[in-house]
Parts: structure tokens; C-alpha cells; sequence
């Protein structure tokens, strides 16, 4: 594994744990008609705990599409789902809770389930999937099981809304990010020209604005401890399909090796959501009425 890939994920996992955390901060805020709907972020555009999570997220998107340009989406996946460690450790300085046996133990869970995972599996760089229906039809199922769990989150709102919208959100970033790599590979080979020709950039560009009216939308509804775990288990699920799907990533496929490396995602998601559950999450949900351009 490549230590600048390595750096460049876990400085990615860091930028996004601590956008997430105060772009929550601030879209509990948000009126509620804007659920779901582009004014929630004209809206939220006015506060600036919120533009400083945003900077946060971009700069974690910049340096996640560098280490994807440099690494399989196989592994950096993994490695971005730490951003709930980061965004963890942000709420724990401002709730003053202690880590406790559940985050111990949620962080090592995590954390070894990363390990498990890229050690077992080995990810490595292997010839993309030519075939154009192949590569529609994972897509194809990541995008419309995001749909239709919006369509689901638009319907129950204040109960399993926050939830749904995570893994819609999760899906379309995990899309996203196998896009992002599958344009640097255009820009690698063709410069901007062969990138902007390409539809993969625009992708991105939409992928990118409709998950994020998603993760407003389910930050303003309810605490960051329902929707980030959410969020986080998701993405890597999605990119990681993505990579070996169509991306011709390839994972180590014996028995052993495949048993680990189900281990170890299954090690992932166990400790996102003990940690997404932790009492230093924020617990503060949406107050009725409040303003995004009030000040937090």
C-alpha cells in the first residue's frame, strides 16, 4: 500500500469528519419547508459554521480524488470511512464526554475492520470493464436504490428520514467517487479536452449537488448520530462495488481471503455505528421555526 495514498485518504477522512460536524451544527437550524428542496442550501449559504464545513468537505473531496487517482477505490474507500473517527473526536471536545467501552470499542472495531479488510483483500489496480451494460446496471442499481429511498424518507420525514437519506447519500457519493477516479484517468490520458468531452465530470458535478441537498436535508432533520453512520457505512460499500464492479479493481478471492475481508466490512459497519451512537455525538435536533441565517 502506497504510504502517500495512505496520508492523502486519512487527510480526506479528517477534512470530512469535521465539514460533517459543523455543516450539522448548522443545518439543525434550517427551516423545516426546506426538506429536501435546493433552498435549504440558499438557505444555509448565509451562515458561516456552515460555508466553514463546506470548505472543510471540499478540501476532503480535493485530496480524496487525489488519493483515488493514486490508489484503487478498493482501498481508499476503507480508509475514508474514518472520517467518523475525526468527526468523533470534534464532538467529544465540545460534549466533554469520555470515549467509554463503546467508543473503545466502536473505534476498534473500525479500525480493524479497515486493517482486516485492505490486508486480506490486497486491492490492486486491474484492467476496467469494458462493457458499457455492466457498468450502467451497478450504477444504475446505486442511483435508483438512492432514489427510492428518498422517495421513502420524503413520506416518514421526522421518523427513519435522517436514516434513509444517509445511505441514499452514501450511495451517490460512493458512485461519485469511482467517477472522480474514472475522470482522472480521462485527464490522464487526454488532458481537458478528453475530460470535458466525457460525461463522467458532470457526473460528478450532479452526483455531488444532489448528495449534498440529501445530507442537509437529513442533518437538519435529526442529530448527527443518526444520519453520519448511516452516510459512512454506505459510501465504501458503494465505491468498493463500484471498483470491483466495473472499475477492474481486484481483491484476493479465496476462501480465507474472502472471509476476512466480509469480516472486516462487516467490522466497518459495526463500528460506525457504535461510534455514530456515541453520547458525544450531538443530540440537538432541528428547533421549529429557527432560521439557517441565524448565527451557531
Amino acid at each position: 500500500m502506497s504510504v502517500l495514498v495512505l496520508v492523502l485518504a486519512v487527510s480526506a477522512a479528517f477534512c470530512l469528519g469535521i465539514g460533517f460536524v459543523l455543516q450539522q451544527n448548522a443545518a439543525q437550524h434550517a427551516p423545516l419547508s426546506d426538506f429536501l428542496s435546493p433552498r435549504l442550501l440558499l438557505d444555509l449559504v448565509r451562515v458561516p459554521r456552515w460555508l466553514g464545513g463546506i470548505g472543510f468537505m471540499v478540501c476532503g473531496m480535493v485530496l480524496g480524488a487525489i488519493a483515488l487517482g493514486n490508489g484503487e477505490i478498493s482501498l481508499v474507500e476503507p480508509l475514508l470511512a474514518t472520517n467518523l473517527l475525526f468527526a468523533l473526536a470534534l464532538s467529544r471536545h465540545q460534549t466533554r464526554q469520555p470515549l467509554g467501552k463503546q467508543g473503545w470499542a466502536g473505534l476498534a472495531l473500525l479500525a480493524g475492520g479497515v486493517t482486516a479488510f485492505i490486508v486480506a483483500g490486497e486491492p490492486r489496480a486491474g484492467d476496467a470493464v469494458t462493457d458499457p451494460l455492466r457498468r450502467w446496471l451497478i450504477i444504475g442499481v446505486m442511483v435508483g436504490g438512492a432514489l427510492l429511498l428518498t422517495g421513502y424518507a420524503k413520506k416518514s420525514r421526522m421518523s427513519s428520514a435522517p436514516v434513509l437519506l444517509g445511505v441514499a447519500a452514501g450511495l451517490l457519493y460512493g458512485v461519485q467517487d469511482a467517477l472522480t477516479r474514472m475522470s482522472g484517468q480521462l485527464f490522464s490520458s487526454g488532458g481537458w479536452g478528453g475530460l470535458f468531452t466525457s460525461w463522467q465530470p458532470y457526473g460528478v458535478l450532479v452526483l455531488g449537488i444532489t448528495g449534498l441537498i440529501l445530507v442537509q436535508s437529513a442533518f437538519e432533520m435529526a442529530p448527527l448520530r443518526m444520519s453520519l453512520p448511516a452516510l459512512t457505512a454506505a459510501q465504501p460499500l458503494a465505491g468498493i462495488a463500484c471498483g470491483v464492479g466495473f472499475m477492474g479493481d481486484q481483491l484476493r478471492t479465496d476462501a480465507g481471503a474472502l472471509a476476512w475481508q466480509a469480516t472486516g466490512l462487516t467490522a466497518i459497519v459495526a463500528g460506525i455505528v457504535l461510534l455514530g451512537m456515541h453520547p458525544a455525538m450531538p443530540t440537538t435536533g432541528p428547533r421549529e421555526g429557527s432560521r439557517a441565517g441565524v448565527e451557531v
